[in-house]
């Protein structure tokens, strides 16, 4: 498998991290400070505002680019060995994560959170059940609304290809939610769209292109058009 990534956007992200940490801390001490004097008290409470808003812009940085490994790094761990026909990109299109080969087009897109993911399907959406209630406030251990990230990733993505790729009819772009986070546990076999633990996604890929392959040439001339270079 060919991995290309964005390695100068993956560095710029992670010093941005550092950096709105290391701000965040030191407005909060400012803050903290502030608050002891009454004539201060107001502007102490901006500073503790601004300096929460920003440990927030430093943790997404930070889960998402700062820590090792990454989620384009366990993507391409997953897939390690999937074999030499596909192309896994990481940040050089405009989804995070997609996938080219045999099996069509992918765009993957990784959650971290633990606990237990069910699908609802009377509301058509992903909950999650259980976790830490002071993580999900504080840390983005939060599942958020998997389903809207799917509608705009999928725009994003097919949007994407047709400006890029031409001369031939794009096969669909299909979505997977994976799940990287050892300790949840899923229940969500009535979805709509794929949802799974990362170690099972190599093996999904592999099902699909023998149940519901594209012709090699199709995928090699969709390759041929993306970004090539690390």
């Amino acid at each position: 498998m060919k991995v290309v990534t964005n390695e100068k956007l993956i560095n710029k992200n992670k010093k941005i991290g550092q950096y709105t940490s290391i701000a965040s801390l030191i407005i909060l001490a400012i803050g903290l400070f502030a608050s002891f004097n009454v004539q201060y008290i107001n502007w102490s409470f901006v500073a503790l505002i601004a300096g929460f808003i920003l440990s927030q812009v430093g943790i997404y940085f930070g889960n998402r680019w700062g820590r090792s490994p990454r989620p384009d790094e366990k993507l391409t761990q997953a897939l390690k060995g999937i074999g030499d026909k596909y192309t896994l990109y990481h940040y050089t299109t405009k989804v995070s994560h997609l996938l080219v080969g045999p099996a069509g087009i992918w765009t993957l897109i990784p959650y971290h959170q633990g606990g237990t993911i069910v699908y609802d399907v009377k509301n058509e959406r992903f909950k999650q059940k259980g976790g830490n209630i002071y993580l999900k406030i504080f840390a983005q251990e939060s599942l958020g609304r998997p389903e809207s990230e799917i509608k705009s990733v999928l725009q994003d993505a097919t949007s994407y290809l047709s400006e890029k790729v031409s001369g031939q009819n794009l096969p669909p772009v299909q979505p997977i939610l994976v799940f990287t986070n050892p300790k949840a546990v899923l229940k969500c076999d009535e979805a709509l769209v794929p949802a799974l633990p990362i170690e099972k996604l190599k093996e999904f890929i592999r099902k699909r292109a023998k149940e519901q392959p594209i012709s090699l040439e199709i995928a090699q001339s969709i390759q041929k058009q993306l970004p090539h270079e690390n």
